[in-house]
């Protein structure tokens, strides 16, 4: 997915989301500048990737999308589905689940061609190019879990999160059919709006992607025999803690009989610590979680967890009946609840205006470099000399060859420009029927400015790999918000509207990655477009069904003490309110404290960008303003994944590079996984039979008081 929250956490497939990524830019930037312009024979020839499979017989784009790819999409697109949509129910941050994608879709038809070749059964033998059409379609069908809104925009329409914020009058409870229709006129605008553009892209700004570099250089080793041995222990280790950490799972389950129950309530920092949230709770999912997020990212949420829960809000709670009124509770906006949502909003807006403006920036600079140099490049040479200064350098064999594939199975411009009129025309037609709020002339602007929006976010990714949907989506919020007014379902329609421009500008960004992937693995184009359309099919019926298991099997769903808090729920409804009212409803001091947290990220960003290698030291407050509202218990079990892969490095560097993915998936899976027994359990009344709880001494010596009496 490129992120991400979860929303803006979105480590997006697509890397990590609005606030970091995994993609060692600056050694694929190596890695792309010597396949281009190294011109000494004996170097070229040990860079070349593309001599490697010279040999080999590039499949047409119809023989690449065979059907036990789509079958192998299918199920690990359930699989990723429930992984995607837990992290998103839970707190939000997304990892990239490119490396794991791609390698259980090489083991699966490995294992399955082999099966066939000693059978003597074998037609097509399985190819890197069928391989990335594996890994985009499943990638585009668990991105929907994300950009669909489950754990944001769409769960915060519902009655329940609207009776925990400031506005219960305009709600809308999910139902299924509704979701399914809604991200079907949605989901597909984004894949037309940048096709005509591919070339542009790819070959003549040659943008980096480097989550799309990252991807396809995985997928071209595991089919060099080399890297395919090394590909089979993977998959075997992360079988292995797949194994694991689904019996763990199961393990706990026997101990959560009610709330508070279980070891993710085991006070391993003591009662205090526990009671503001400070705990371990042993959940091996975030602890692979923090295996694959950066350093910086895992330890950006601890301190944010500290400075709120350790420090903030005890400091505010002793101000109840000053700053607002006594008595109020734990839930209510208008008490100690407003200043954990509100002020977490501030700092997600402020590090979002900040890197919308810096991407913005780098975009239309880059966009000013290479139409300068294409000016250049157009001017007749007079001299010999100018001639040769004023020559582009010559393309090595493996850009020629890339360039000749990649140019042979065009999209015409014309299906493009129909398919985007065609679907727009559709969705202007339909979503106010979904929602009456959103009038027609509301998403038919949204409509008309999406495709240039949709240009800048798959620009500004193949520039940072940073996807910045979530941020464009606040945008639609306050826009149409501003708009619509209270009187007028504002509240529902900003909702709606954020949904329409993240889904356009999502994935607008996640196939240009593809476009790239297909690019340096000699996948068709045609075949990487119908991939993703496949896959976004696939997504927009079974990311909703996902969600509908977690929606009847968790009735508690989406309250903050829950197992799945959604807390962005919460976050973008309040957000969609402040669009709408303004800021009238906020508890005293809350407003200059939001001003000061929304100026701090703005500061902190500016400082990390301009102190250079220092700044990569510095904390991200998107990262920080996470635990905010939910807590820190989380970032100690992602703290725990760091310190497990620092030591790791330690002992053996390059067997923790080669094995850390494969083991922080198979936690990740085999938790993730594990949510489908417990969510059908839980749908036929079946409960665990004990109840771990833990109390202290003198409570203790009551609760013995009351028995013996």
């Amino acid at each position: 997915m490129a992120q991400n929250e979860n929303d803006d956490s979105v480590i997006t497939e697509n890397g990590f989301d609005e606030f970091g990524h995994k993609n060692d830019y600056d050694e694929q930037k190596k890695v792309e500048q010597n396949g281009s312009f190294v011109h000494k024979k004996e170097e070229e020839e040990a860079a070349s990737v593309e001599k490697v499979f010279k040999h080999l017989l590039v499949p047409s784009w119809r023989n690449q999308l065979t059907i036990r790819a789509f079958v192998v999409s299918f199920f690990l697109s359930i699989l990723f589905s429930f992984i995607v949509m837990k992290l998103n129910l839970t707190t939000g941050i997304i990892p990239s689940l490119n490396v794991s994608a791609g390698l259980l879709g090489f083991f699966f038809v490995k294992t399955w061609t082999k099966f066939l070749e000693k059978s003597d059964m074998l037609k097509q033998p399985f190819t890197r190019q069928e391989n990335t059409v594996i890994q985009t379609c499943v990638v585009a069908s668990s991105g929907i879990a994300f950009s669909g809104g489950f754990g944001s925009y769409l769960f915060g329409m519902s009655e329940h999160v609207a009776k925990q914020s400031s506005d219960t009058s305009d709600f809308k409870d999910p139902k299924l059919v509704w979701i399914i229709a809604f991200l079907f006129v949605v989901s597909f605008l984004g894949l037309f709006s940048v096709v005509p553009l591919r070339k542009i892209m790819v070959i003549d700004f040659k943008l980096t992607y480097p989550s799309g570099t990252a991807t396809a250089h995985l997928i071209n080793s595991f089919h060099t025999p080399q890297g395919a041995k090394l590909a089979k222990k993977q998959v075997k280790v992360l079988g292995k803690f797949f194994s694991l950490s689904f019996l763990w799972g199961f393990f706990q389950w026997f101990y959560t009989a009610s709330d508070g129950c279980g070891f993710q309530a085991f006070p391993s920092l003591g009662l205090k610590a526990y009671d503001n949230r400070f705990y371990f709770d042993f959940s091996t999912l975030y602890i692979g979680v923090g295996m694959i997020c950066p350093y910086i990212i895992n330890i950006s949420v601890l301190l944010g967890g500290i400075l709120s829960w350790g420090v903030m809000w005890p400091l505010i709670e002793t101000r109840e009946g000053h700053w607002y009124k006594a008595g109020l509770g734990d839930a209510s906006l208008e008490g100690i609840q407003g200043y954990r949502v509100f002020i977490a909003i501030a700092m997600i807006l402020g590090d979002g205006l900040y890197n919308f403006l810096k991407v913005l920036s780098h975009t239309l600079w880059g966009l000013y470099n290479q139409i300068r140099n294409k000016r250049r490049d157009n001017v007749l040479p007079v001299g010999a000399d100018q001639d040769s200064s004023s020559s582009s350098p010559e393309l090595s064999y493996d850009d020629q060859r890339r360039k000749q594939l990649f140019l042979k199975d065009q999209i015409p411009t014309w299906f493009a420009v129909g398919g985007y009129v065609a679907i727009a025309a559709i969705s202007t037609a339909t979503l106010p029927h979904i929602f009456p709020q959103l009038k027609w002339y509301y998403i038919l602007v949204i409509y008309l400015i999406a495709p240039t929006l949709a240009f800048c976010n798959a620009y500004g990714c193949g520039l940072t790999d940073w996807s910045l949907a979530s941020t464009y989506g606040k945008l639609a919020i306050f826009t149409i918000g501003a708009w619509a007014g209270a009187s007028h379902g504002g509240v529902l329609a900003s909702l709606a509207a954020c949904g329409v421009m993240m889904n356009i500008v999502s994935t607008a960004s996640d196939l240009m990655q593809d476009f790239k992937t297909g690019y340096l693995t000699l996948a068709s184009p045609r075949s990487m477009f119908v991939s993703q359309i496949i896959g976004t099919t696939m997504g927009c019926v079974i990311s909703p069904c996902v969600f509908w298991i977690f929606y009847k099997a968790f009735p508690d769903l989406g309250t903050r003490k829950s197992q799945y808090p959604a807390p962005y729920a919460i976050v973008y409804r309040n957000m969609a309110i402040l669009g709408v009212q303004g800021f009238g409803s906020l508890p005293d001091n809350c407003l200059l404290l939001c001003y000061i947290f929304f100026g701090a990220a703005i500061v902190v960003n500016l400082t990390k960008d301009l102190i250079g290698k220092v700044g990569r030291f510095i904390p991200l407050p998107m990262a920080m303003a996470i635990p905010f509202y939910l807590g820190p218990y989380f970032a100690i079990d992602m703290c725990v994944g760091s310190l497990i892969l620092f030591i790791w490095e330690k002992i053996n560097k390059a067997k923790a590079d080669a094995f850390a993915p494969a083991v922080a998936s198979g936690l990740i899976c085999g938790d993730g996984i594990w949510t489908l027994p417990a969510s059908i359990l839980a749908l036929f009344g079946v409960k665990p039979p004990i109840c771990m709880k833990f109390l202290s001494r003198a409570t203790n010596s009551r609760v013995d008081t009351f028995l013996g009496n």
